[in-house]
């Protein structure tokens, strides 16, 4: 090696190595349902202790006007994920709707820069078949408890449920960026928070839960707050709750502050601390997040990075409430918020200065009819509801006709007057409140009674028919059910709820080729809830082969749904597959704990497979989930009694006996009577 090659090694050697690029930051977005702005200590509320959410933001930047763009969860989440507000991606509602797969979310993004992406749900409405879960390596929705929408319990599990296996996710991924979302239900209706918060909050079980939501971050925020890590957080709310403001019970009916305005809270590296008045959104999470980790947006967006300077421009803050005329064909809401106006377009339209009406007591539309004017300009010709049919793209149009528009259905008027505006149906979404709660408490006779009375009095709106025609079903009068809801289908009252239990219930009593002709058209639109009613019904009818095709489909979209694997249990059950049915069935009780059903034909084929012992505790969480499983109660009694389990098998034998309908079980009903003889 020559002297001059010595040299120039020399040289190089003696030169300080190339620094690394640096690490992006971490982040972690939390978001808990149905928390209002003012619920918060850090807030100014003194009811309820909030310490971990309070040090958050004493160490953070409190934006202390900022607001959604819906007043429901799907949507609000997905405002959030993708930087768009609701008319640009699409998702109007909590059901019926799917993020469309060429939208990017903060997950792709992050993804595609070299973050480890997780997310870990707490509720039903997040679930993976909606689409938000694209870009997550991991995507967590499993639920422990609750039920399906068909009666009005939506799954969901406890916010420590949630926290635990995030957190056991956020520390494997040590050393690597990582974008974590952590959604917590707890604070959504009905309210019951664990103890020691239901009895701390014996009268307030809204803040219980609250209470009981900020001790479930300890874990998660814990290490954080103290110094031990770093990352961005983002901490916000999808939307808040009325409690009774304005006459509205909990969320989704009107857009006044109460459910419209949302805490949000900004932590970590590059956040200067401290309150922050000037008008921030969902939608300017994304490129705030997007500033914070160093990525360059693609693409234009509505928001802006609530990480820089203060602009000139004040940002217009659209918003929207659809699920009323969704589900119940009332006026569709849109609103505007500018400069601390606001503007609420309806058939009586409302106009109201925050800074100096809050409460929003004052309508002020017509003392001041240029400002509501102006802010009419405001409201984006994008988001008129419904779109106009040549504007819908690919797809669009059936999904449309499935929810009972573009088909001359009640809810495909384009115009509406004050009798439709919610303002004047508070009593009525009083009473529907009222009819879900008499049915959780399993006073169905009440409920019908209630339902009957909704359904006279409003015969135009697609719900009453749903809730009076499940209301019967539980009570038993399966006839008169049937009835209700083929005059709703006649009468073109309907809502894809009830179409399918419409067409499951004719499956379930023999008439297999009526809930095909029911059933047939709404799986045309690929929604995963209508190909599950398909494929049972033609399982019912014998037809295993076409009902797994069906299922097929719905998996090769979404791997996860659980619900498909279950049907594809009770197919294999069917057919006599016992060990294909218990590991379908197996699969789907691991992504969804909360599906009785699932559980119940996991028990069979458990037992057929020669697990007996197996088999009753599959049975025992069938019942415990859903008391009322007729099937999975017999099954219980009738083989924990051949199994040394008297106790076990006397408790499911009297549920059974007191309960099970006897039009259908009168013969089972009778051999469980002697068998419980013989076990005294």
């Amino acid at each position: 090696m020559t002297r001059s090659v010595l040299a120039v090694l020399a040289v190089l050697a003696a030169l300080p190595a190339a620094a690394a690029p640096p690490r992006r930051p971490d982040v972690l977005l939390i978001t808990i349902d149905t928390l209002r702005a003012d619920a918060l200590g850090f807030a100014g509320n003194r009811r309820v202790p909030t310490p971990v959410l309070d040090r958050l933001a004493a160490g953070g930047r409190v934006f202390t006007n900022a607001h959604a763009h819906n007043v429901v969860t799907l949507p609000s989440h997905a405002n959030i994920l993708t930087g768009l507000h609701p008319y640009q991606h699409g998702i109007r509602d909590n059901s019926g709707f799917r993020l469309p797969g060429d939208v990017p979310t903060l997950a792709t993004v992050l993804r595609g820069a070299g973050y480890a992406t997780a997310a870990f749900v707490g509720a039903y409405p997040l679930d993976s078949e909606f689409g938000l879960d694209r870009g997550f390596q991991v995507y967590d929705d499993r639920t422990t408890r609750g039920a399906d929408d068909e009666e009005f319990q939506l799954a969901e599990r406890r916010g420590d449920e949630v926290v635990g296996p995030a957190l056991k996710w956020w520390q494997a991924q040590k050393g690597k960026p990582r974008f974590l979302w952590v959604h917590l239900y707890d604070p959504h209706a009905p309210y019951a928070p664990p103890e020691p918060f239901a009895s701390r909050f014996p009268k307030d079980p809204y803040l219980g839960e609250i209470a009981a939501t900020d001790s479930f971050l300890v874990p998660l925020l814990g290490p954080l707050l103290d110094g031990k890590e770093s990352a961005l957080v983002v901490m916000t709310s999808d939307h808040g709750e009325a409690l009774g403001d304005h006459g509205e019970l909990t969320h989704g009916l009107f857009a006044y502050e109460a459910t419209l305005k949302v805490p949000l809270v900004l932590w970590g590296p590059g956040v200067q601390p401290g309150k922050d008045g000037r008008p921030a959104r969902h939608v300017d999470i994304f490129p705030t997040v997007l500033q914070a980790t160093g990525i360059e947006a693609k693409g234009a967006r509505p928001g802006r990075s609530l990480l820089s300077p203060v602009g000139k421009d004040e940002p217009v803050t659209y918003f929207e409430a659809l699920s009323t005329n969704l589900n119940r064909g009332w006026a569709p809401l849109r609103g505007v918020l500018r400069q601390g106006r606001k503007l609420i377009a309806l058939p009586l339209p409302e106009l109201y200065d925050l800074p100096k009406d809050p409460g929003e007591k004052q309508n002020r539309i017509d003392e001041d009819r240029p400002a509501a004017r102006t802010l009419i300009a405001e409201l984006p010709e994008e988001s008129v509801w419904p779109p106009q049919r040549g504007t819908l793209p690919t797809g669009e149009e059936e999904r449309l006709r499935s929810l009972g528009y573009l088909s001359g259905s009640a809810p495909s008027r384009t115009s509406y007057g004050p009798e439709d505006d919610p303002k004047n149906l508070v009593q009525l979404d009083m009473k529907i409140h009222r009819i879900i709660e008499l049915y959780g408490r399993h006073r169905i006779g009440d409920s019908v009674a209630l339902a009957r009375e909704v359904v006279k009095e409003r015969p135009s709106m697609p719900l009453g028919r749903s809730l009076l025609a499940q209301a019967l079903l539980e009570s038993g009068q399966t006839s008169e059910a049937l009835d209700v809801m083929r005059k709703a289908r006649t009468e073109k009252v309907t809502t894809e709820t009830l179409l399918r239990q419409l067409g499951l219930t004719l499956a379930e009593q023999g008439r297999a080729e009526e809930a095909l002709e029911v059933l047939r058209p709404m799986a045309e639109t690929a929604d995963p809830k209508s190909r599950n009613a398909l494929a049972l019904a033609l399982s019912e009818a014998g037809r295993q082969k076409e009902a797994h095709e069906v299922l097929q489909k719905v998996l090769a979209d979404d791997p996860g749904n659980a619900k498909a694997l279950e049907q594809m249990g009770l197919i294999e059950l069917r057919l006599g597959h016992w060990q294909q049915a218990r590991d379908l069935s197996r699969k789907a009780v691991e992504l969804k704990p909360s599906l009785p059903l699932a559980w119940n034909n996991l028990g069979v084929a458990l037992y057929q497979s020669g697990q007996p012992g197996e088999a009753l505790d599959a049975w025992q969480r069938a019942v415990d989930l859903k008391p009322d499983l007729w099937d999975a109660l017999w099954n219980l009694g009738l083989k924990a009694a051949q199994h040394g389990r008297p106790q076990q098998a006397r408790a499911a034998l009297e549920r059974f006996v007191a309960g099970a309908p006897v039009e259908r079980y009168a013969g089972d009903v009778r051999k469980a009577r002697g068998m419980l003889e013989q076990l005294k």
